[in-house]
Formats: C-alpha cells, structure tokens, sequence
C-alpha cells in the first residue's frame, strides 16, 4: 500500500513542467492549495480539476502514476466522507435507526472529499516535478529575504525537503517491517482500538531506529563531503526566470481569475 504514495517522490522526465523554476512551482502551489480552501462551490471545483488535468498533460507524467497516489489515504477519504454524511444536520433525504442522512450532509462529504483528492493530486505534483535540489533551491531563494531578520533560510530549506525526500522511504520501510512482523505472527488488524495501538508497538520501534540510523548515515555522508550549511556555499545552477515561467504565470492567472469570478 504505502509504495503507491508519491509524496516526496521525483518523476525524472523533460517536460514543460520540470523546466519551471521551482519558485514559479513553489508559489503556484501554494496560491492553488488556498484556492482549494476558498471555493465554495462545484463549479469552483471543476475549474480546479481542468487546470490540474492541463497540469498534469503538460507535466508528462503518466496519470496512472499521479492517481495511484489516492490509494494511500483512501481510508481517510472514506471517513471524512462518512463522518460528513451522518453528522451534518440539514433536509433529510433517508432515515434508518439512528442513521440519517441529509441533503447538506451529502454535500458537504462529497465536498470534502473532493478537496482532499485534489489537494493530494495538486501537492504530488509539485515533487513529482522538482528534484530534491531545486526544491531546496527554491525554498531557499522564496525565504531569503528573511535571512535579514536571522532565519536560517538554508538550513530550514534544507530540513524541508529532506523531510519531503525520505516520506516514502519511510513508508517503504514501514511496510517491510510490517511484513516482517506479520510473517512472526503479529496481528494489526483485529481486536478494539486499545488493542490495536498496543499491536504498533513491535511497528513503531524498529522504524523509529532505522530512521535514526538512516538520519545518522546522512549526516556523516554530508559531513564527508564537507558540508557546513549555506554560508558561503555556491551553486553549479543560478535560478533563473525564462519564458516558460512567463507562460505559466499567466495561465495560472487565468486560473485565478476564473476562481475569483466563480466566487464572486
């Protein structure tokens, strides 16, 4: 289950998409996950659906490949979608018991889970485009100014997409231990929900070790290499806005206006 996620993961091809620079990507992104939170209605959300479609057609990366991302978070969709359909008063459309559900409540879950779905699509995108370093890059260029005030531009950036980085390796090692103590007879998926948080034990401490492991083999690597953070480093690449950048600037401030009117 968790190697179908692909948060944090890179999709290594050429395309108008991975030619962007990463800030243009960065900023998109960001704007596009507040719109997601500021649509209020359908129509909102099929605007948002064709945009991430062109997206992702122009991105060259296999649609499969983006959608199997959903398989890992089905089951919070699911409940998301079934705690907003039984607890949102409104009309009520069926009744059984204590059961009812209402027309907003049909609504609401159907949006909810709408957003969810393209929230996960939107943000995959942005690493499924980006490599490691750019990200890094980028990150680090968007909070420069702020290195005025001492924050630690470099360092934050780096830590970021680190964490971004090491998401599905943690989830490819989670399942293999997972494996590993199901083949010695543990059990994850019966008994209440105190048993099973007691059934996570055996899964939680050897993860925690192999991610302090890896961490302490990634620091000695990067001490071996003489790394001492972002003073006075330099870069083999010098982030630079193209036409390319220009194009999908204004594209997506079609996007923005049509949300704006949609809103409105």
């Amino acid at each position: 289950m968790f190697k179908n996620l692909t948060i944090g993961q890179h999709y290594p091809i050429e395309s108008p998409v991975h030619e962007l620079d990463p800030r243009v990507k960065i900023v998109v992104t960001f704007i596009y996950i507040i719109s997601l939170f500021v649509i209020n209605n359908f129509l909102g959300y099929i605007a948002v659906g064709i945009f991430l479609a062109i997206s992702i057609i122009a991105s060259k990366v296999p649609f499969k490949f983006v959608l199997k991302g959903l398989k890992p978070i089905l089951i919070i969709i699911l409940i998301t979608f079934v705690i907003n359909l039984l607890l949102t008063p409104g009309t009520p459309i069926f009744k059984f018991w204590i059961i009812k559900i209402t027309r907003e409540g049909l609504h609401q879950a159907t949006f909810m889970a709408l957003r969810l779905v393209l929230l996960i699509l939107g943000t995959s995108l942005l690493t499924l485009t980006t490599s490691p370093i750019l990200l890094t890059d980028g990150i680090e260029s968007l909070l420069g100014p702020f290195k005025r005030i001492g924050l630690p531009a470099h360092e934050l950036a780096m830590m970021m997409t680190i964490a971004l980085r090491f998401i599905p390796t943690l989830m490819e090692e989670t399942e293999k231990i997972m494996k590993a103590q199901k083949a010695r007879g543990a059990d994850f998926e019966s008994g209440n929900l105190i048993n099973r948080a007691k059934n996570l034990v055996p899964l939680l401490v050897p993860l925690f070790i192999s991610a302090f492991r890896r961490a302490d083999e990634l620091a000695m690597a990067m001490e071996s290499r003489c790394y001492r953070g972002g003073e006075n480093r330099t870069r083999m690449r010098i982030l630079k806005m193209r036409k390319g950048d220009g194009i999908a600037i204004f594209v997506f401030s079609i996007y923005m206006v049509a949300i704006i009117m949609l809103k409105i």
